[in-house]
């Protein structure tokens, strides 16, 4: 993997966890970007290791647009989810997930199945025992279909 996927990668990760954040402790995005790219992008620490570096346009553009889309991505992950299942009573980190990689696809920059991919291997990292990477294959598949339709 190159330096600039791996980047990549990590800002998508780094997304992920800041929407949660955002959510989990009522925290403004302007907060929680730069807590991320101050404290967690390529910061070393002696109990932990050292965090990758991720792309900051990357992070910023992903937190940016799921923030002031999401009311748009969340109904599409709705759409995407069985009606007994709405956002609001799935697990927190997979409506964060959810949000950063719908804010990809409604930018429509990255091609679906790569935005996909990566998004799942989030989710396993996340899950690595669980069906939930399955899970967000299907629902992100769903959300691409109707973000970017032209290109299925």
């Amino acid at each position: 993997m190159t330096d600039s996927r791996q980047m990549r990668a990590a800002a998508r990760l780094y997304a992920v966890q800041a929407l949660f954040q955002m959510e989990a402790s009522d925290q403004t995005m302007e907060a929680v970007t730069r807590e991320f790219e101050d404290l967690r992008f390529g910061a070393s620490y002696d109990d932990i290791g050292t965090f990758a570096e991720g792309d900051r346009a990357v992070f910023r553009k992903l937190v940016f647009t799921a923030v002031n889309q999401q009311a748009r991505i969340d109904q599409m992950t709705d759409r995407a989810l069985v009606a007994k299942w709405p956002i609001a009573r799935i697990d927190p980190t997979l409506r964060a997930l959810f949000r950063a990689a719908g804010a990809e696809l409604v930018e429509a920059r990255t091609p679906p199945k790569v935005v996909i991919n990566e998004f799942v291997d989030i989710a396993r990292a996340f899950f690595p025992e669980g069906r939930e990477p399955k899970f967000v294959n299907a629902v992100l598949d769903h959300m691409a279909r109707e973000a970017q339709p032209e290109k299925f």
